[in-house]
C-alpha cells in the first residue's frame, strides 16, 4: 500500500509540474505588459522599470521560470535578506551564506488590480465554491443512486423510460445553458411564488445598516443548475452498474434464503455497484471544486469561477495564474484519495 501510495503522489506531483510549466508559458507569451498592468497607463518610465525589476521582468524567461517554480515551490532557496522576510512567510531550514533552505507557504504574487495577495484573495473565494460543489454533488449523488435503483429495479417500465430521458436530457444541457433557464424561470418569472433571487451570494449586507447576514436561499438555483449533469451521469452509472449486479448468481440466492428486496437491494447489490459511481462521484466533485466559472458568473455567486472571469476581464493575470493552479491542486488531490478509496475498496487494484 506504501508503494502505491508514493507512486501515485509522485504522479501527481508531475501532473502538478505539467500544469505549473503550462500556465506560466501561456500567460508569458501574451503581448500586455503586465507592469503597464499593475501601474495603469499613464505611470512614468523610472516607476515601470522599478516594478518589472519586482516582477523580474527583466531577466530571461528560463530565468523567470526558474524563479517562478522556487515561488511555487513548498521547500524553497531564499536569499538571507530583509526583502524575502517582507515578501515570504517561511521557517529557514538551513543556512550557508547568504542564503536559506526554507519550508514556506507557496507565493502566488499579487494581484495587478488590488495589489492583495493571490493567496489571500483566492483563500476568500473558495469557501463559496467549496459550499455551492458539496451542495450540488449531494443533491446529484442522492438522487441519481435513487434514481439508478428504481430504474434498474423496474426495468423496461415508465419509471425506468423517464429516468433515462431524464439523464440523457440532463447529460445533454450545458450548465450554462441549464443556469440561464433556471435563473429565469425560478428567480424571474415564478419569483413570487418561489421567493428566489436571479442573482446572490451567501452573504448580503443590508444597504442601510451594512449589517451582514446569511442568505442560504440563494445557493438553491445554482446548487440545482450546477448538479444537473452530474446528477444525470450517476443515475446512468448506477442503473447500468445495478442491472450488471443483480444478475449475478449470489443475488439470486439472497432471494432464495429469504432475503427481502430492501435487503437484497442496499446490502448485497448496491455496496458491488458502486465502484463506477464513485469514479464518477470523485471526478465531478473535482471540477466543481475547481471552479463552477459559467453557474457561477450567471448567478453572481461570489467564489473561485466568478473571481477567474472578473480577473480575466481586467486582466489580472497573477490572480487567474492563481486561479488556475489552484483548481489543478484540488483536481489531483480529490483524484489522489479517490484512487487511495478504490485501494481500500478493491486490494486488487494495488497490484
Amino acid at each position: 500500500m506504501i508503494t502505491y501510495l508514493l507512486r501515485k503522489i509522485a504522479y501527481s506531483i508531475f501532473v502538478l509540474w505539467g500544469v505549473v510549466s503550462l500556465v506560466f508559458v501561456l500567460f508569458n507569451v501574451l503581448p500586455a505588459d503586465p507592469a503597464r498592468l499593475t501601474l495603469g497607463q499613464r505611470s512614468d518610465l523610472s516607476s515601470l522599470e522599478n516594478v518589472r525589476k519586482e516582477l523580474n521582468l527583466d531577466k530571461p524567461m528560463g530565468t523567470r521560470y526558474l524563479l517562478y517554480l522556487n515561488d511555487l515551490s513548498p521547500i524553497a532557496i531564499l536569499p538571507n535578506d530583509s526583502t524575502s522576510q517582507a515578501k515570504y512567510s517561511y521557517t529557514a531550514l538551513v543556512s550557508f551564506g547568504t542564503k536559506n533552505i526554507v519550508i514556506k507557504s507557496p507565493y502566488l504574487g499579487r494581484s495587478y488590480r488590488t495589489k492583495k495577495l493571490v493567496s489571500t484573495v483566492l483563500a476568500e473565494a473558495l469557501p463559496g465554491t467549496a459550499l455551492l460543489a458539496l451542495s450540488a454533488m449531494m443533491l446529484a449523488t442522492f438522487l441519481g443512486v435513487l434514481l439508478g435503483i428504481l430504474s434498474a429495479y423496474y426495468k423496461d417500465t415508465w419509471i425506468d423510460s423517464s429516468a433515462i430521458a431524464a439523464s440523457v436530457a440532463g447529460i445533454s444541457m450545458p450548465s450554462f445553458f441549464s443556469g440561464l433557464i433556471i435563473a429565469y424561470v425560478f428567480g424571474f418569472l415564478l419569483h413570487q411564488y418561489t421567493g428566489l433571487d436571479m442573482t446572490g451570494s451567501l452573504w448580503v449586507y443590508d444597504p442601510v445598516t451594512g449589517a451582514k447576514h446569511m442568505a442560504i436561499h440563494n445557493l438553491i438555483l445554482p446548487a440545482i443548475a450546477l448538479g444537473i449533469r452530474p446528477l444525470a451521469i450517476i443515475t446512468q452509472l448506477t442503473r447500468s452498474a445495478m442491472l450488471d449486479v443483480l444478475s449475478q448468481d449470489y443475488i439470486r440466492t439472497a432471494y432464495a434464503k429469504g432475503l427481502s428486496t430492501k435487503q437484497v437491494i442496499w446490502r448485497h447489490a448496491l455496496p458491488n455497484a458502486m465502484n463506477p459511481v464513485i469514479t464518477a462521484i470523485s471526478g465531478w466533485l473535482a471540477e466543481l471544486l475547481a471552479g463552477s466559472f459559467f453557474v457561477e458568473f450567471i448567478f453572481g455567486w461570489k467564489g473561485l469561477g466568478k473571481l477567474t472571469v472578473d480577473a480575466l476581464d481586467k486582466f489580472d493575470f497573477p490572480l487567474v495564474m492563481g486561479a488556475v493552479l489552484v483548481s489543478a491542486f484540488i483536481f489531483v488531490l480529490v483524484s489522489l484519495l479517490a484512487d487511495l478509496l478504490y485501494a481500500r475498496l478493491d486490494p486488487r487494484i494495488r497490484l
